[in-house]
Formats: structure tokens, C-alpha cells, sequence
């Protein structure tokens, strides 16, 4: 066992004091809730009668006379989404395997998954940010019956399993385990739909090859195969010893996904009282929560998790920051190139070692904390890889070496000696640059600035001809408070095939880039944001700016005078209108008015 890098000691020593007394206020809730009598014991006769009515009978008396186990199962769902159309037979299986092991299961409530894929773009993407928060509530509300004895957590993608994780820690007395469904097969590659893309935005190629295009990447149940924030999502949970060992990434439908899903159940009963008594509201500590900003800087993975992972922080008590995520990744070495900081998808990182041999690779560099896990071998067993043999599961250790070095290397030989995220601040706030796909000759960008109000204005002014040349785009009032925080991947095209021209081009925007985050130098986040009156607001056309990802610097080269006496200029009525009407965005304008900053999680619950 290696001794903890004094940065990781010392990153984590700031988390816990500055956490304490939110912590320990945590705790003592949680443990106020492990210490009342199960919920068939301590409910009104006419609470449990609801509560079972629908069970078969055999099934009422187990949970009730028998006092046996009761798992609560909460999932997403929909037959929509390839990723979470396998779920379908989920419940049944778990059932089926709870009553074998002596126990019951019942679906205690099915939370909403939407695509950022499918909304990219339009519309719904305005509510995509605030569905992490809808998810965590529909999970409340589905525990909220409070006669489940542990659960087990269904949901794969970008904002469902931070906000799954968010809702579980708030019941936090109880043991969790999260169930994955796998990625589909490799298609298209992502390299070549990235370039279909691209010509498609120089008007090259029509709809009917980019859709086939598109078809041919995305063509079957399971995870979409690029390392966005949907599979970000599976490389944190394995690092946080949420999953079984290696179960990110194994295919849905096949003999090991099933064995996979009945395991979970035998593990979930065993973190109950009376067996290891780990519920999730003590295994999520801020040991854990630093292992999850570690796989994801080791990785090069979702831009998001920057603000996701601060939320589920503080929904364990425990508050971190990107200046802690910024320190981390000055001493964590980048480990893997998956699309889009790669050519490779995520069945070829998985193929070379996956998620347990990056960290089985950390854990040795003294990296990453020794914790307990769901799994009873800790988070060492995590850096084992399931199989079966005669159609029994078993784990065995992992190569000592990687299965292909251009997708996965060991802690020694790394990509670069720095992690794939890094914090930009200055006189135009704070923000993230994922730098793990940008070329280095693109890392410091100093160029005037064209400002938009909206994506849709920048693909005008592209299509119109208007950005041949260098320069920065500030796309602006795309923040949490302004439109729910949008991805703005629809804006990688156009900019790609400016960068390709060879002009020196950028993004700053207050909004988002998703785990999609490519090659153009991105800016993302910008906090505060130009609605809450932060610095983007300043910003006019032709202003210089420079972004200066190696110095961690956003800077509008503005006299400093000039700089504070400038007003902020007021986002446009018509364009507010249109981001508060139509197609649900009514519904979530409270959230919109509640919601905190991007640094502090974009939490709407605070």
C-alpha cells in the first residue's frame, strides 16, 4: 500500500475542515435515522397495510410476520433512451433474486431520463440541468414511504445519476448500490461521425448522409460509446465504490450484465444492519468524494461533473470547490484518451483495463484513498474484473499491463503529467477548460472578442461568412438564472471548422459544453454568470481577451479603470421571453429564480 500524495492529504485535510460542522450535522442525522425500528415495526397498522397491499400474499407475510429485508428499487426507466431501455426487465430480475435470498423488492418509484442528445440544440436542453434536481426529488419521494431496509439505485446517464446519488443521501441511513446497464456496441467511430459533422457544417454534406451518419453511431440499447458525462458517471461511481467491480461497462443483455444485476442484490442485503452496516450517507465521504474528482481528472472526463459533484458533495454534508479540483489536478497524471480527448470509445478503454486498472494505477501512486466499498474487498476490489466461469461470477485480478497503451496507460508512463480539467480565473470570473483534447499550440488564446447573446446568433453570423478570422466567442446569459444552464455543443461544428481553417479561435460562454467537450480551447461556466450581473456582462465586440489555459487566466485585456467604471449590459427582453415560455420552461422558472452559481453546484434545493 503507497503512502497519500501530501497535494491528495492535503486537498482532502481542507475538504474535511472546511466541511465540519455541515458534516457532522449529517451525520448525526443519518444516525438519528439508523437508530428507529425498521418501517413494518414502527408504522400504523393501516401505513403498512398500503404499503404491501399489492404483494403477493406469501410476500406480505415475509416482510411483515418474517421481518424480512425489504429493497426499494428506483429507477429511470424509459423504453426512449438506448441506455436505460434495458432496465425494462430489471425489477422482475430483482425480485425474482430477492425472494431467493430470503428477502422482497418492490419498485419504489421510477424517476424521469431525458437525452442531452436528443434536446442538443433546442428547447428541452433548458431543462436538462434542472432535471438532476427533479431526479433527486422523484428519489425522495419515492423513499419517501420509509419501509425500505436498503435500495438499489437504476439509472446510467448525464444528470440521472447525480441526481439519483443527490436524492439517496438524503436518505443516507440507508445502504445503496447503483445497478448500470452497460454501453451498446461500437458503431461508427467517433472520430469519423465527428468529422460527417464537421462537413455537414460547411454545407459539404446533406441531411440524409449526416442522419446516416448519426444512425450508424447511435444504433442500439446501451450507453451511447463516447466518454461524455453518462459514462464519466460510471467511471466516478466505480472510483466511489458504488458498483460492483467492473460493472460500468459490460454490454446489457448478456449473461454477465444479468449475473452483474442478481449480485447487487446479495450486496445490498450485506450492507445492512446487523451485516457490514454501511449505509451510503457514511460510505460517501469526503475520502470518497475526493476519489471521484481524482477518476475524473485521471480520465479526462465530463466537464459537468464540475458542477454535479459539488452538489452531491453538499448533499452529504460536504462542501468542495473547483479550486480543489484545480490542485488535484496538478498532481494527477491523465491516464486515458477516450473520445473525444481520443480516437477510442469506451468498449476499447474498457477492453484495456477499464475503470479498475485506472484505479488500481492510483491507488499504488498513492493517488486515491483506500475506502470501504459496497463490495466487502474495499475499493482494492474494485480493481478486479468480473467474469464467468460454469455461470458463476467471479472476479479476477486485472493484467498487470495495459490491454492497448494508446488508450491506457499506467500511472508511470502517463498521457501528461496533469489532469484533463483545469480552473481559469481573472477579471472575467471563474471558470473550467477541459485541455485533455486541445491541442497545446491552442492553449493560450489572445484574440478580440465577438459577443453573442445566444448560440443561435453565432451559427447566423457563421453561416452569413462573418467569422473568418480569429477570435473569441463570448456566448453570454446562458447560465443557470438566464435559460437553466444549456449545453451548448451545437457551437463544436462551426468552431471546429474555423480552428481547422486555421484561425486562432475560442469559446467563453457562462453555459455549458458537456462531457462532449472537444478540441476548440472552451471556457465554460463562467461564474458569476452574466444574469447575476457577473463580468461577461461587461464584455463588448473587439475587446481583447485571452484565455491562458497553462497560466489558469481569463482575462479581458481592458484598462482597469475602463474595466470597473463599464456597465453590464441587460439581456434583451424578446430573447428572455423566449427562454421563459413554451415546451415546459414555465414549470421551472422557480427553479430559475433559486438556483445558486455553477461553482456551488447549480443547486435549486438550497
Amino acid at each position: 500500500m503507497s503512502s497519500v500524495h501530501p497535494t491528495l492529504a492535503g486537498v482532502t485535510q481542507r475538504i474535511q475542515t472546511r466541511s465540519a460542522a455541515m458534516r457532522s450535522a449529517y451525520l448525526k442525522r443519518v444516525q438519528a435515522l439508523r437508530n428507529r425500528p425498521r418501517g413494518a415495526d414502527r408504522m400504523g397498522c393501516a401505513n403498512v397495510a398500503h404499503a404491501f397491499a399489492a404483494l403477493p400474499g406469501a410476500d406480505k407475510f415475509r416482510v411483515v410476520a418474517e421481518k424480512a429485508p425489504n429493497i426499494g428499487i428506483v429507477t429511470a426507466y424509459n423504453d426512449m433512451l438506448s441506455a436505460h431501455q434495458p432496465y425494462e426487465g430489471y425489477p422482475a430480475l430483482i425480485r425474482e433474486t430477492a425472494l431467493k435470498l430470503g428477502a422482497t423488492a418492490q419498485v419504489a418509484g421510477g424517476v424521469p431520463a431525458m437525452c442531452d442528445g436528443v434536446t442538443q440544440g433546442y428547447a428541452g436542453m433548458e431543462l436538462s440541468l434542472f432535471s438532476r434536481d427533479t431526479i433527486a426529488m422523484g428519489t425522495a419521494i419515492a423513499l419517501s414511504h420509509d419501509v425500505f431496509d436498503a435500495v438499489l439505485l437504476l439509472g446510467i446517464c448525464d444528470k440521472i445519476v447525480p441526481g439519483l446519488l443527490i436524492g439517496a443521501l438524503h436518505f443516507g441511513h440507508l445502504p445503496c448500490v447503483f445497478v448500470p446497464a452497460g454501453p451498446m456496441g461500437s458503431g461508427l467511430s467517433n472520430s469519423d461521425k465527428a468529422k460527417v459533422r464537421e462537413q455537414a457544417a460547411l454545407g459539404l454534406v446533406g441531411r440524409d448522409e449526416l442522419l446516416k451518419a448519426e444512425q450508424a453511431a447511435y444504433h442500439s440499447p446501451g450507453t451511447c460509446t463516447f466518454y461524455g458525462t453518462a459514462n464519466s458517471n460510471q467511471m466516478l461511481l466505480e472510483a466511489m465504490g458504488l458498483h460492483l467491480p467492473g460493472a460500468a461497462f459490460v454490454p446489457p443483455n448478456t449473461p454477465l450484465r444479468e449475473a452483474l444485476t442478481r449480485e447487487a442484490v446479495r450486496t445490498v442485503l450485506g450492507l445492512r444492519k446487523g451485516q457490514r452496516d454501511l449505509p451510503i450517507g457514511q460510505l460517501v465521504d469526503e475520502r470518497c468524494i475526493v476519489n471521484a474528482m481524482v477518476a475524473l481528472l485521471a480520465t479526462g472526463g465530463s466537464t459537468n461533473h464540475l458542477i454535479h459533484w459539488v452538489a452531491v458533495a453538499r448533499a452529504a454534508g460536504i462542501l468542495i470547490d473547483w479550486s480543489d479540483f484545480s490542485d488535484l489536478s496538478g498532481v494527477v497524471p491523465l491516464l486515458a484518451r477516450v473520445y473525444p480527448n481520443g480516437s477510442a470509445d469506451v468498449n476499447q478503454f474498457q477492453a484495456a483495463g477499464g475503470p479498475g486498472f485506472v484505479i488500481r494505477e492510483l491507488l499504488d501512486a498513492g493517488l486515491m484513498h483506500e475506502l470501504d466499498a459496497v463490495n466487502p474487498g474495499g475499493l482494492r476490489a474494485q480493481t478486479t474484473q468480473p467474469h464467468l466461469d460454469a455461470g458463476s461470477l467471479h472476479f479476477a485480478p486485472l493484467p498487470a499491463a495495459s490491454g492497448d497503451e494508446s488508450v491506457l496507460r499506467g500511472a508511470a508512463v502517463p498521457f501528461s503529467a496533469g489532469g484533463g480539467l483545469k480552473l481559469l480565473a481573472g477579471n472575467l470570473g471563474r471558470s473550467v477548460i477541459k485541455i485533455s483534447a486541445v491541442p497545446e499550440d491552442r492553449h493560450i488564446i489572445e484574440a478580440p472578442a465577438v459577443v453573442f447573446d445566444g448560440q443561435e446568433a453565432l451559427h447566423t453570423a457563421f453561416n452569413a461568412g462573418e467569422l473568418d478570422r480569429d477570435f473569441i466567442a463570448v456566448v453570454r446569459f446562458q447560465g443557470p438564472q438566464a435559460n437553466g444552464m444549456p449545453e451548448l455543443h451545437k457551437l463544436t461544428p462551426p468552431l471546429a471548422v474555423l480552428q481547422g481553417k486555421g484561425y486562432r479561435v475560442a469559446l467563453v460562454t457562462d453555459g455549458r459544453m458537456s462531457g462532449a467537450s472537444g478540441k476548440v480551447p472552451s471556457a465554460i461556466h463562467v461564474s458569476p454568470e452574466a444574469l447575476a450581473g457577473g463580468p461577461l456582462a461587461k464584455v463588448c465586440t473587439g475587446d481583447l481577451i485571452r484565455l491562458d489555459a497553462e497560466a489558469g487566466t481569463l482575462q479581458a485585456l481592458v484598462p482597469e479603470a475602463e474595466w470597473a467604471a463599464r456597465p453590464l449590459a441587460q439581456r434583451d427582453d424578446t430573447l428572455a421571453a423566449v427562454h421563459a415560455h413554451d415546451l415546459g420552461r414555465e414549470l421551472f422558472a422557480g427553479l430559475r429564480r433559486n438556483v445558486n452559481s455553477a461553482e456551488e453546484g447549480a443547486c435549486t434545493w438550497l
